[in-house]
């Protein structure tokens, strides 16, 4: 049986499988990585980070691929920096 762990998404609490990514827990809590220039949101595209439409700051680092980082507990995920 996989264990949870939580992360903090722009302030909101996610449940997400022990091992599982960044981007998988922006999946889980309903949040795009960032936006266009548009202001269209934006979702990871490659999931192998090349792309980097996944950049989102994670406790406190900007610029991070959440495609590449695995979450640990109470990781602080923002997108809106």
């Amino acid at each position: 049986m996989l264990s949870q762990i939580t992360v903090l998404v722009n302030g909101a609490p996610v449940a997400v499988p022990s091992g599982a990514t960044v981007a998988v827990a922006m999946v889980l809590g309903g949040q795009a990585c960032r936006t266009s220039v548009n202001g269209e949101p934006r979702g990871p595209l490659c999931g192998m980070g090349v792309c980097f439409e996944c950049r989102v700051a994670i406790n406190g680092t900007p610029h991070c691929r959440s495609c590449q980082i695995l979450c640990e507990q109470g990781m602080e995920v923002r997108t809106d920096g």
